[in-house]
C-alpha cells in the first residue's frame, strides 16, 4: 500500500522518487511484511496450543449435521475456534454430548446458550429444520451481543476461491465454481513438475546412485523396485522406488494381511514389517526411498504434488466418490503426505486426496511442497 501510494503521489506531483530507494526498501518491506505476518502466526498457534485465543462457538442444527461439523471445527487446533455447546432441534436430547459436545438448548434458545456459554460465535450447520426464516430470525436475537453469525453450506471441502455469493431476487445464492482440471494451469502445472523434477535429479544424482550401490551391497537384489500403480483416468504406470524390501516380499504378504494395521482394509500398513531391511527403514524413515519417482515425474506419468498413487488392488475396492482421486496425475507428495503419512486412517486419506483434486493450484503445490520438508524432518508417520 505504501508504494502503491507513493508511485500515485510522484505521479500526481510530478515528484522524482529515487529508484535506489524503490530497489531497497520494496525488497525489505516485503520481507519484513512476511518475516512479521509469519511470526505472528507462529506466536498464534503456541497460544492456541495452550488452550488460548480461541473463537467459543455454540454449533446450532440437527444432531447429524451439528455432530458433523464438531469434528470439522476440532480437526485442527490451527483454526482457532473451540466449540463450547450445542443447540439441536427438539429440547428431549438436552444434557446428552455429541462427539464430546454437551447439548445445551435447542433451536429455540440458541440467544440464552450463548450468553449463559460466553460464546462469540455461533455456527449454523446444515440443516432441513433451520429454514431461512429461522436464520432471519437468529440473526435478529443475536444483534447487539457482538457474536459473529457463521453459516456452514453442505459442500464442504470446497477452497473458498471457487465460492461467491450470488444475489438472484434478493435471496444470496451460493455459487460454487467447477474445479480446473484442464487448460492452462494444467500446463503450467505440468511444465513445473518436469522442471522441477530435472534440476532436482541432476542436483542428487550422485546421491541416488550412491543409494543404489549400497543398496546392492547390503542385500540381494535389484537397486530399484518397479510397482504398478494406477494414474490418471485409470491409466497403468510402473512406479519407481529404492529397494527396502527382501526380493520375496511380494510373496510373503498373504502372510502378513492378519497382522494389518490399517483401518477400512484397503490399505496394508505395518510398523514392523519383518520384509524391511535395515537398509531400507532408514531409507523410509527420511523418505529417500521416493527419489527415484522423479524419474516418473520426467516421463509424465506422475506429477509432485496429487494424490497417493494407488495399487489396482485398492482401485477395485473404491466406493462412493474415492474414485475422484484418478482424475488428476498421482503425486510423489500430497495432502496425504503432510497431514500424517502413514498414520493417517484410509477415509483420513480420502478426505484429503479429494480436498487436493477440489482445490489444486500451482500455489498449494509449492505450499505443500514447503510443507513436505518439514514433515520429511519430523519423521511423522514413516514406516
Amino acid at each position: 500500500r505504501l508504494f502503491g501510494i507513493l508511485g500515485f503521489l510522484a505521479f500526481a506531483t510530478k515528484t522524482d522518487v529515487a529508484r535506489g530507494f524503490v530497489l531497497l526498501f520494496f525488497p525489505l518491506g516485503f520481507a519484513g511484511l512476511v518475516t512479521g505476518r509469519w511470526w505472528l502466526r507462529v506466536l498464534l498457534a503456541r497460544a492456541r496450543s495452550d488452550g488460548r485465543a480461541f473463537h467459543r462457538v455454540v454449533v446450532v442444527g440437527s444432531q447429524l449435521a451439528v455432530s458433523e461439523l464438531v469434528v470439522q471445527l476440532g480437526s485442527d487446533s490451527r483454526h482457532g475456534f473451540k466449540v463450547v455447546g450445542a443447540c439441536v432441534n427438539g429440547g428431549s436430547s438436552v444434557g446428552q454430548e455429541v462427539d464430546g459436545v454437551r447439548i445445551v438448548g435447542d433451536l429455540t434458545s440458541v440467544r440464552a446458550a450463548v450468553d449463559r456459554l460466553q460464546a462469540d460465535t455461533v455456527a449454523v450447520a446444515g440443516s432441513p429444520e433451520f429454514t431461512g426464516a429461522a436464520l432471519r430470525g437468529l440473526s435478529y436475537d443475536l444483534e447487539g451481543s457482538g457474536t459473529s453469525l457463521l453459516v456452514a453450506p453442505a459442500l464442504l471441502n470446497v477452497k473458498g476461491t471457487r465460492i461467491s455469493i450470488r444475489p438472484v431476487a434478493g435471496v444470496p445464492l451460493l455459487n460454487v465454481d467447477e474445479p480446473e482440471l484442464d487448460g492452462a494451469r494444467k500446463l503450467v502445472k505440468t511444465a513445473f513438475d518436469r522442471c522441477f523434477a530435472g534440476i532436482l535429479l541432476l542436483i542428487i544424482g550422485p546421491v541416488l546412485i550412491a543409494l543404489m550401490v549400497l543398496i546392492r551391497l547390503t542385500s540381494r537384489g535389484p537397486a530399484l523396485f518397479r510397482q504398478t500403480r494406477v494414474g490418471r483416468d485409470g491409466e497403468l504406470f510402473h512406479l519407481l522406488k529404492l529397494r527396502t524390501m527382501v526380493v520375496n516380499a511380494e510373496e510373503r504378504l498373504p502372510d502378513l494381511l492378519g497382522r494389518n494395521e490399517a483401518d477400512g482394509g484397503v490399505l496394508f500398513k505395518l510398523k514392523n514389517d519383518p520384509r524391511v531391511t535395515p537398509l531400507g527403514r532408514w531409507l523410509r524413515k527420511w523418505s529417500l526411498d521416493e527419489l527415484p519417482q522423479l524419474i516418473n515425474v520426467l516421463q509424465g506419468s506422475m506429477s509432485t504434488v496429487g494424490p497417493r498413487p494407488p495399487l489396482p488392488t485398492e482401485v477395485e475396492k473404491y466406493e462412493g466418490f474415492a474414485r475422484r482421486r484418478l482424475l488428476v496425475k498421482p503425486g510423489m507428495t500430497g495432502l496425504w503426505q503432510v497431514g500424517g503419512r502413514s498414520d493417517l486412517t484410509w477415509d483420513e486419506s480420502i478426505r484429503l486426496d479429494l480436498q487436493y483434486v477440489e482445490n489444486w493450484s500451482l500455489g498449494l503445490d509449492l505450499v505443500i511442497l514447503a510443507k513436505t520438508a518439514l514433515a520429511v524432518v519430523r519423521n511423522a508417520g514413516a514406516y
